[in-house]
């Protein structure tokens, strides 16, 4: 089990490779994310496995599309982006230099555990961070196994020891210990309301997002064939355990029938009011989400519920008719489980999908499948969410997979789902600029910046980190290979006051350890 102190002694190795790091220049950072993103996706595949071996949920195919897309896919996405080098804007004579955050807390749920430590381990090397991934209890093996191959590959490239660490043994108090700590500055929480609202209580800066609720509306102009096989495809894909998937399908009248049809065609088992009410018992007995469905496939829940269905079954849509708290279809699922009701007309419609998110899903993400401009700019306006994906699967849709938002895994539901950011987490998330700025008199001239810049690509080996000759824990689960980079000459002259500053307060704090036992 890691100790308090272990973690202790974790965020003060990640501080110490943040400074480092924070020297290292564009050319020095491209290497290594690239390194990263390259080791990343080559465990794809056997990441997604150990994934779904160690959590009983979702599909390996899907995950790993996810562990793809949060690799290469990442770094293609932000390819030709600067994240380190300075901005200069001569009409605004205001100089802008990138400040990275520091030390990164990443916590990773269990839904998509591999997928999110790609994603926020590559976000914070792109902006010259360190960070520290606490994973989910339930998938912590799959969640160290993966951090550990992108700390090694880090190093390989010439990372600073310790740029990337992840908790073995995850523990609440741990976890709590790690969020409170002064070293910590930032945490980035992905996970259920519990962990956001821990994090933002905290007392240190945090990123954290709220939960899905999807509603879906299909409208009387869509492509009903083609709205169909999109919402089973999203509601099949990993078996839902995205927080963008679809939670409750409404449609318009005029075309209920056919789309129930095309559903059918495209792999869906629609129940009768028998099965609905089988299902809604077994999947909230006690009014809460049973989670054992969570990424389970939609055989095995229809069976778990006394239901008959065909082993080919991708989705199970249960009809109800009234959008209401009470109505537990209309709340979060986290299973290729789909309530369905339906509308009068559009407006009838939009507000269904109002009353969808009012249950849930404040800020989140919505969807919709029309051909009517007009009803689509009404349904976006309406809804209260910040991510509406238009002909398209939610899914992939509000995650950035099948659309040209940010691709992300961390999705912000801004000031109306109690979140401090609105968009998908991306690396500008995990820096501030500090700006240089003239005076605006035209008579006072601006200097010349063309060229200037203030960070080193390293050469020679960084030392690996000081650490006690007594420390037997404070680093054995993680890289020791020897990097290949350093930071700067003028880092190393001015680190030895700071390398004797550190070693005490390690000292101080093993003393201190000591006393309390």
């Amino acid at each position: 089990m890691t100790s308090t102190a272990q973690a202790g002694h974790m965020l003060e190795r990640a501080r110490w490779a943040a400074a480092a790091y924070a020297d290292y220049d564009a050319t020095a950072v491209t290497e290594i994310v690239n390194a990263v993103a390259d080791a990343a996706y080559s465990a794809a595949e056997r990441f997604a496995a150990e994934a779904v071996a160690e959590t009983g949920m979702g599909v390996v195919a899907d995950k790993v599309t996810k562990n793809r897309a949060c690799s290469r896919g990442i770094v293609d996405y932000y390819r030709g982006e600067d994240f380190v080098s300075p901005r200069v804007d001569e009409a605004s004579k205001i100089v802008e230099l990138p400040r990275p955050a520091g030390v990164v807390l990443a916590l990773t749920p269990t839904t998509n555990p591999v997928a999110t430590v790609y994603f926020k381990v590559i976000l914070a090397l792109m902006t010259r961070n360190a960070v520290v991934v606490a994973p989910h209890p339930r998938a912590k093996q799959c969640s160290a196994d993966a951090a550990r191959l992108l700390a090694e590959a880090a190093v390989a490239a010439g990372a600073p020891d310790g740029i990337v660490q992840v908790v073995e043994e995850p523990s609440i108090p741990l976890v709590q210990a790690l969020m409170a700590d002064q070293r910590t500055d930032v945490i980035v929480a992905t996970g259920g309301t519990g962990v956001v609202r821990a994090a933002y209580s905290s007392g240190n800066p945090a990123l954290g997002v709220g939960p899905g609720n999807v509603p879906v509306f299909v409208e009387a102009s869509a492509d009903i064939n083609a709205a169909a096989k999109r919402i089973v495809d999203s509601k099949a894909f990993d078996n839902s355990v995205l927080c963008t998937n679809e939670s409750v399908l409404i449609a318009e009248d005029a075309i209920a029938d056919k789309l129930k049809g095309a559903l059918t065609r495209a792999g869906a088992h629609i129940l009768d009011e028998d099965g609905a009410r089988r299902l809604r018992a077994y999947m909230f007995a006690d009014g809460h989400l049973n989670t054992d469905v969570v990424g389970r496939d939609a055989a095995w829940i229809a069976g778990q519920a006394g239901l008959r269905v065909t082993p080919k079954t991708r989705v199970l849509i249960a009809p109800f008719s009234d959008v209401i708290t009470e109505e537990m279809l209309a709340h979060e699922k986290l299973s290729p489980v789909l309530g369905l009701t339906t509308a009068a007309d559009a407006a009838r419609g939009i507000r269904a999908a109002r009353a969808v998110v009012r249950i849930g899903g404040a800020g989140h993400s919505a969807a919709i499948h029309s051909e009517n401009p007009s009803v689509i700019t009404d349904f976006a306006a309406q809804v209260p969410v910040l991510r509406v994906s238009v002909n398209v699967g939610n899914s992939t849709g509000s995650s950035g997979l099948e659309t040209n938002l940010a691709p992300s895994m961390t999705i912000g539901t801004g000031f109306v789902g109690r979140s401090s950011i609105g968009e998908n987490l991306q690396p500008q998330n995990l820096i501030n600029w500090a700006r240089i700025a003239y005076n605006s008199d035209s008579a006072v001239p601006m200097g010349n910046f063309a060229g200037i810049n203030p960070w080193h690509s390293p050469a020679g080996p960084v030392p690996e980190y000081p650490r006690a000759s007594n420390d037997r824990n404070g680093g054995a689960s993680q890289a020791r290979t020897a990097p290949r980079r350093s930071t700067p000459a003028r880092s190393t002259e001015l680190g030895l006051d700071a390398l004797r500053a550190e070693l005490r307060a390690l000292v101080a704090e093993e003393l201190a350890q000591l006393i309390k036992r």
